[in-house]
Order: structure tokens, then C-alpha cells, then sequence
């Protein structure tokens, strides 16, 4: 019991530094740290259980900023647009096709070619790299002004510069 105990609380410490070490305690991070670990359920939208687009929308709600529902309506959302992989930013939606039928799947892009998603294995972070997520990478789009993004992705650290 204590190998176990041990194990997973190893898990969750590096799962912790692995999303705290890409946006240095960002209002971002914060959103998306302590959903880790949450059960993935089909049409979930709370931290209760969540689907790709429902914690995707959830986070970006817990941010003030209001989605559309799913991965397709998300990728083709007129308010977003389009980036290459070399303009990506902590906050870009990553979207894939993993159900051999276009947009099936949306993640949280977070730094260091990572992003955050509900997987069947629950809420997780995955590299891009990973070989089942690159072969159906389908490409990045947009959906925070420059401004937006400052808020948040930088304004816990500035703020917290700003008090020393």
C-alpha cells in the first residue's frame, strides 16, 4: 500500500511541475492544474467528468471567455483563426482527428509542444510528439487576442514581480 501511496503521490507532483513548469503559475495554469487527473465522460462539461470540448470550454470559461461547444464547431469557429506550428503560444487549441471522420478531438496548447486534453484516460497533458496524436494532428487556430493572451499567460508572474 505504501509503494502505492508513494507512487502516486510522485505522479501528481510531476504532473504538477509538468503543467507549472510551461506557464510559470499563470491564470492559464491555474485553470488547467487542478482538473489533472479528472475522469473523462462523454458530453462531460464539469469537473465532475469532461469530454475534449467540455474541458476545453470549461477552462476557457473559468478565463471569462465564452467557446463554442464542440471540437468541429471550434475548429471552424469564424472568431478564431489560423496559426502554423511555429506561431504556436500557451492558450491555442490543437485539434485532431481521431475518429477517421475530420475534427474529433481539441486539446489546450500550454508550451513546450504539450497541450492539455480530456483523453479517454481522463485529463492529462500529451506532447505533440506523441506518436498516436501527430499522426492525427490536423493543424492550430487562435482564439486569444494578443492582449488576451498577456492577461492570461504572464499577469500572475508581472503582478507577482510588481509586489516584491
Amino acid at each position: 500500500m505504501r509503494k502505492v501511496s508513494v507512487f502516486l503521490f510522485g505522479l501528481a507532483l510531476l504532473l504538477a511541475f509538468q503543467v507549472g513548469s510551461v506557464f510559470a503559475s499563470s491564470k492559464l495554469d491555474n485553470a488547467i492544474e487542478p482538473l489533472i487527473g479528472t475522469d473523462y465522460k462523454y458530453g462531460g462539461t464539469t469537473p465532475k467528468g469532461f469530454d475534449c470540448s467540455g474541458f476545453t470550454g470549461y477552462v476557457f470559461d473559468q478565463l471569462g471567455i465564452d467557446l463554442p461547444r464542440t471540437s468541429r464547431d471550434l475548429y471552424s469557429w469564424e472568431k478564431s483563426s489560423k496559426i502554423s506550428d511555429d506561431e504556436l503560444r500557451a492558450g491555442d487549441l490543437v485539434f485532431f482527428n481521431t475518429s477517421g471522420s475530420g475534427v474529433s478531438h481539441v486539446g489546450i496548447y500550454i508550451g513546450k509542444n504539450k497541450f492539455a486534453h480530456a483523453a479517454s484516460k481522463g485529463v492529462t497533458i500529451t506532447s505533440l510528439d506523441d506518436k498516436y496524436y501527430a499522426k492525427r494532428y490536423l493543424g492550430a487556430r487562435r482564439f486569444l487576442s494578443d492582449d488576451t493572451y498577456e492577461k492570461i499567460a504572464t499577469e500572475i508572474e508581472a503582478e507577482a514581480v510588481a509586489k516584491q
